[in-house]
């Protein structure tokens, strides 16, 4: 017994100092085996070699989250024993891509412990400065976009500091919780966001990536801020970003031309490493590289055009639009949408909508240079006509019988111009609308537009309803200002948005004729003086067309006026107005604001 005692003791005696040293991988093992980790981003492992894991995982995934670089490169230098244990200098290095490369040397520390040498966790690991409950974080330093100013020389938009509010949704834990209180303070401000847009909005954003909730200017953050501010996983990045000196004002236009100059805010921008707390606050800049500043940007919108526009269309409940533009340079003066329109988006630009008979403008002229007829040739008017089974009547079926050309214009008699149509070559219309622009694709600077199709008629009664901008004719009202410019110039001419910055397009069409331009003209005079415009009579020598154009099952109806006065061509669209009357009205507003 006494000697299985002394068995006992000496082994344990015998244990003692193996348990002192490491019987594993060296200090140097190890060290480069958490400085090799770091570098390929492989949190876990690098965690692996320290005295806590845990703490050491969540930090270098946070770094490695907020820093995103592109790669990382670690070298460490020689490994020297010290009472702690042991020590070595790591040179870092972050790539943020386009050179953008940041370098410094951390320290880090290895205690021998009873399983062996362990890299010493703290968060000064990651770099000299940094202390628990904070991280690094690479960003773009942005810098303040340069106004934006229109034809008259006043500023249309200008850079003001604004908030966006995002919701990380691995950060926030109860999600549906947070989105409730954020859709709570912010739905005053914005009326769309829900507690559900917000919950489909994180879970559509990758893992780990905030969701931007919303971006509010300046004084609408300050009115939520202490509603929101401690909620967890939200964040609230500030930047200086355009705005117009009014809400809503040029909304649909100005926002192309805002991305225009945030592309130039982005090729300009420094960038910076800085040290942030747990709430993405800014605690301390550890590199910066300078941003370049953004030079002023000038655009061709006139203020007093877009306000007369604006106001015209303010009392139409349906969604409305006007287009207005310099015939004799194109540049664009008015994009002016009222809100059921901006509901559906840049409808004045792009939006594809029947003409009706303001695109007997094309048809006429398309009958005009063919040689067939001339302004004061007889025509057939009947209250309707028949074309290969499809009947095809003019508004409540008027009757002007055997009238001049110029005087079945100015009515909108669809029976004519139908008839006119079917005389043409199929390739007839397309080709004359390219004249006036329709159909020609631009890529002009500062925003998206589509001028319209016009196809090859292929039936008699696809001849029919093209003549008269039905069948399959489609316009945007930005095509149609442009159609009324092309007329009033006498040849199209290249829209432009932003001075300095060339607009480019997929066709240079032909002029239309003189001589046929030149009857177009004084027939749609004639439409204001003593035709369907009549309301227009008072305002100015305005040369134009109306338009009626049913869509969806026919028993509904756009309603149009295109036309110019002076140097200002236009083009107003209501929609499901049901007749061109309320455009007309539009119109007379419109140029009497100006």
């Amino acid at each position: 017994m006494l000697a299985s005692r002394i068995m006992v003791g000496l082994t344990a005696l015998l244990l003692v100092p193996v348990a002192g040293c490491s019987t594993g991988p060296s200090e140097k093992d190890v060290a480069t085996s958490f400085v090799n980790a770091v570098a390929a981003g492989d949190a876990a492992g690098a965690a692996a070699q320290t005295n806590n894991p845990d703490a050491a995982r969540r930090g270098l995934e946070q770094a490695r989250e907020h820093l995103a670089p592109v790669a990382s490169h670690a070298n460490l230098g020689q490994v020297t024993e010290n009472e702690q244990g042991a020590s070595a200098k790591v040179d870092l290095s972050w790539d943020f891509n386009d050179g953008k490369v940041w370098r410094y040397t951390s320290t880090v520390q290895l205690v021998d412990e009873s399983e062996g040498w362990k890299v010493l966790w703290a968060p000064s690991v990651l770099h000299p400065d940094l202390k628990p409950g904070q991280t690094l974080a690479y960003s773009e330093v942005l810098p303040a976009p340069g106004a934006v100013t229109g034809a008259e020389g006043k500023q249309l938009m200008g850079p003001e500091p604004v908030v966006t509010v995002s919701l990380n949704g691995q950060e926030a834990g109860d999600v549906p919780g947070v989105a409730g209180k954020l859709a709570q303070a912010l739905s005053p401000i914005e009326p769309a966001i829900t507690q559900q847009s917000i919950v489909e909005g994180v879970g559509k954003t990758p893992p780990g990536q905030p969701y931007q909730v919303v971006t509010l200017r300046q004084a609408d953050y300050d009115k939520v801020r202490s509603s929101i501010y401690d909620l967890p996983g939200v964040r609230f990045p500030a930047q200086m970003r355009l705005l117009a000196s009014e809400r809503g004002y040029a909304s649909q236009v100005l926002a192309g031309v805002s991305k225009k100059v945030d592309e130039q805010v982005k090729a300009n921008a420094g960038w910076q490493v800085a040290i942030t707390d747990d709430k993405g606050n800014e605690v301390r800049k550890l590199h910066t590289v300078a941003e370049k500043p953004v030079p002023p940007t000038s655009v061709t919108l006139s203020d007093r055009t877009q306000r007369a526009a604006e106001q015209a269309l303010d009392p139409i409940p349906q969604a409305a639009m006007i287009v207005a533009m310099k015939p004799s340079n194109g540049e664009v003066l008015a994009v002016a949408q009222n809100d059921p329109a901006d509901a559906q988006g840049p409808m004045a630009l792009s939006g594809q909508y029947p003409p009706g008979s303001t695109f007997k403008m094309v048809t006429g002229a398309a009958a005009l240079e063919s040689g067939k007829v001339r302004a004061d040739t007889p025509v057939e008017c009947p209250g309707k006509k028949v074309f290969d089974g499809m009947t095809l009547p003019n508004d409540k079926e008027f009757d002007l019988g055997r009238v001049p050309l110029h005087t079945a214009f100015a009515q909108s008699c669809n029976t004519t111009f139908a008839q006119l149509s079917v005389d043409l070559p199929d390739d007839a219309l397309p080709k004359e609308a390219k004249k006036f622009g329709l159909g020609v694709d631009f890529d002009m600077p500062g925003a998206t537009t589509i001028t319209g199709k016009v196809t090859n008629a292929e039936t008699v009664t696809q001849h029919a309803a093209n003549g008269i901008g039905q069948g399959k004719v489609l316009a945007s009202p930005f095509g149609m200002a442009l159609a009324a410019a092309s007329v009033a110039n006498g040849a199209m001419p290249t829209p432009t948005l932003m001075r300095g910055q060339e607009t480019k397009a997929d066709a240079a069409p032909e002029k239309v004729s003189p001589a046929a331009l030149d009857q177009l003209r004084s027939m749609m005079r004639e439409v204001v003086t003593g035709g369907t415009a009549r309301g227009l009579a008072g305002s100015g020598e305005v040369r134009g067309k109306t338009g009626t154009a049913q869509f969806g099952d026919g028993t509904h109806s756009h309603g149009w006026f295109v036309g110019y006065r002076d140097d200002v061509a236009f083009a107003v669209l209501i929609t499901d107005a049901g007749s061109s009357g309320p455009s007309v009205d539009a119109a007379k507003r419109f140029l009497d604001g100006l």
